[in-house]
């Protein structure tokens, strides 16, 4: 890492920016029934827990490889796997979220179902 630039570190920085992305999806497509996605007409959670998981995987190995392997991280940002790993990631949170939130058993963590836009009623 000593012949890095402040180019280098930046690219590395949205490659770590990427995976924490990637992580929360899987995170959250977590905490989601399996019958939300169903409901709101969206692939089923085993396609979404596959394809999150493998978007994480791929984007842990890209945000660790400039340390462990020395890689260029402008040349590894460019590549296809860290940019299908990051749209996966950015279609479930845009997408597929916010569709099967309002399904969700703790709903963020809010009272009951007695709930206004901005609180409880």
């Amino acid at each position: 890492m000593s012949g890095f630039n402040v180019l280098d570190y930046f690219f590395w920085l949205l490659l770590i920016i990427a995976f924490v992305m990637e992580a929360w999806a899987l995170v959250d497509s977590l905490t989601v029934p399996v019958n939300a996605y169903a409901a709101a007409s969206k692939q089923s959670k085993k396609l979404w827990m596959i394809i999150l998981i493998v978007a994480t995987v791929v984007g842990a190995a890209y945000a660790v490889a400039p340390v462990a392997l020395g890689a260029s991280p402008i040349a590894l940002l460019l590549g296809i796997l860290p940019v299908a790993a990051f749209i996966a990631a950015a279609v479930y949170l845009a997408d597929v979220r916010p569709a099967v939130g309002p399904y969700k058993k703790n709903n963020g963590g809010r009272g009951g179902s007695r709930q206004g836009p901005y609180g409880p009623w």
